[in-house]
């Protein structure tokens, strides 16, 4: 269960496999903050650069696949904040995406982070705040976080559009893993280590250029 710790123009590039393509990329170049990458169930995400190198999905993964889903099984939730994925299955979704697509690290969210201010610092009271703000939807950053909530083991669904809570690659031991958390009541974006991976939580992925 959730522990929060904290109080075109276009020319088209094909990704495949040695059977057939899995996504693909619109737009002049993956480079520019315009493409859009295409999943194999013809979801739309555009992709953005951002300072550090980094190409970054800005919006939610919705690729339907086994230990993924809609909060509080609504279909309408996947079109708004796309699936809720355990651990595993969000690893496996951003590698579905085809070559190079992967699940962003704690480290890679952290300097994200950064680039707006950097999430929570321990009795820091301001920290975490102007990040919070600049990668939400309403922010002044191309990310589009979303408070998409989260899917508890037993199969409860809580916290819609009070937390957006995301993934990392990073693991704690076999059964937690790091993951960010929006919080809306603080306005703070927090770093957490307490992720049970058999939570579903939303999902960014990340290639490196």
């Amino acid at each position: 269960m959730f522990n929060l710790t904290v109080i075109t123009v276009v020319v088209t590039m094909v990704f495949c496999t040695t059977t057939k393509p899995i996504a693909q990329i619109e737009g002049s170049d993956p480079e520019i903050q315009d493409s859009v990458i295409v999943d194999r169930d013809h979801n739309k995400y555009p992709i953005k650069v951002f300072s550090d190198n980094s190409l970054w999905m800005t919006a939610n993964l919705n690729l339907k696949i086994p230990d993924s889903y809609c909060h509080e099984n609504i279909e309408e939730n996947c079109e708004r904040y796309g699936r809720l994925y355990t651990w595993a299955s969000a690893q496996e979704g951003c590698n579905l995406l085809g070559d190079g697509w992967r699940l962003a690290t704690k480290d890679e969210w952290e300097r994200l982070a950064k680039l707006y201010g950097g999430p929570y610092i321990r009795d820091s009271v301001e920290s975490g705040k102007t990040a919070y703000k600049a990668l939400l939807t309403s922010g002044n950053s191309p990310f589009n976080a979303l408070l998409g909530g989260g899917r508890a083991p037993d199969g409860k669904y809580r916290r819609l559009d009070a937390h957006g809570f995301y993934w990392t690659a990073t693991e704690i031991d076999s059964s937690t893993a790091w993951f960010y958390n929006f919080g809306k009541g603080s306005q703070t974006l927090y770093q957490q280590d307490n992720g049970e991976k058999t939570d579903a939580f939303s999902v960014r992925c990340l290639k490196k250029n």
